[in-house]
């Protein structure tokens, strides 16, 4: 029976360079040496390679440039809590198959491990404008969101919307706020928490970077994916449930945790990149 995919949504790669690669490490490659463009371009010139310094792990593919890239994914049930996940993420390239006349046999990249804090697929010089987790906000606002054993003494007190998620009615709290308001009123919140409780709420502060305002844009999605434009691009990224994560891929590339990439045939003569993520197998934590 074929698989089911469903629609993530699209990217676009004006520099004709695709990649997909570890969100939590996107800002870090420039600190290592040569930028993640100019590694990616040298990786698709070659016709598509996988890319890895430190922490930093991506794979880079050759991409039309000239239209938007459609993403989609099969799903298969999480061991944490049933909840679909990705088993199959597929990006088509827009360009033809590069790979001989046998398309039966995929063209192996290597392997990526899955981060916690989310993947990204976007183009590669796009890419060099992203903000990450310790990054300053980009528009100048932040979020600010409190839960816990006294959160309704919180809100009694200080007042806030439920932020909706999927699945969940979510934390309370304040959306779109000047970063000093924010920072203010996350320290109200603590100094209130400690003078009346000592523990049970948790408060956080979120600056508008480029990884937090894709894991929002996601917040609605069954996958989390959330779309975004970086450095004029359009830019996809995909957060993971962080219970999923630790039973099935915590310890990413240092426990053998990681999944095949490779260039494979569409049916029509095109090219997909693709990711592939096994059902789990509890054997293989014994």
């Amino acid at each position: 029976m074929p698989e089911t995919f469903l629609d993530l949504g699209s990217v676009t790669a004006p520099s004709g360079v695709l990649v997909l690669g570890l969100a939590g490490w996107i800002d870090y490659w420039p600190e290592l040496g040569r930028p993640l463009a100019e590694r990616a371009r040298a990786a698709a010139a070659a016709g598509g390679a996988h890319l890895r310094d430190g922490e930093c792990e991506a794979v880079a593919v050759p991409a039309a440039a000239d239209r938007p890239l459609q993403v989609r994914a099969t799903v298969s049930p999480s061991p944490f809590d049933e909840e679909p996940t990705v088993a199959t993420l597929e990006i088509e390239l827009g360009l033809p198959w590069p790979g001989g006349p046998d398309r039966s046999t995929p063209v192996p990249l290597g392997d990526l491990p899955v981060d916690r804090c989310g993947m990204v697929i976007g183009d590669a010089t796009g890419l060099a404008a992203w903000t990450g987790p310790d990054d300053e906000s980009t528009d100048g606002l932040a979020d600010v969101t409190y839960w816990g054993r006294y959160e309704e003494d919180a809100h009694a007190r200080f007042g806030g919307e439920r932020i909706a998620q999927y699945g969940a009615a979510g934390p309370y709290g304040w959306l779109d706020l000047p970063v000093a308001e924010a920072t203010a009123r996350a320290s109200d919140l603590t100094d209130w928490q400690r003078r009346h409780h000592g523990k049970g709420l948790a408060v956080s502060v979120d600056r508008h970077t480029d990884h937090y305002r894709f894991q929002r844009a996601g917040w609605h999605h069954p996958l989390l994916v959330g779309a975004i434009e970086v450095g004029g691009c359009r830019v996809l990224g995909l957060d993971w449930d962080q219970g999923d994560h630790a039973v099935r891929h915590h310890g990413g590339r240092d426990w053998g945790r990681t999944y095949p990439v490779v260039l494979a045939a569409t049916g029509d003569g095109g090219t997909v990149l693709r990711w592939t993520i096994p059902p789990y197998d509890e054997d293989e934590d014994e």
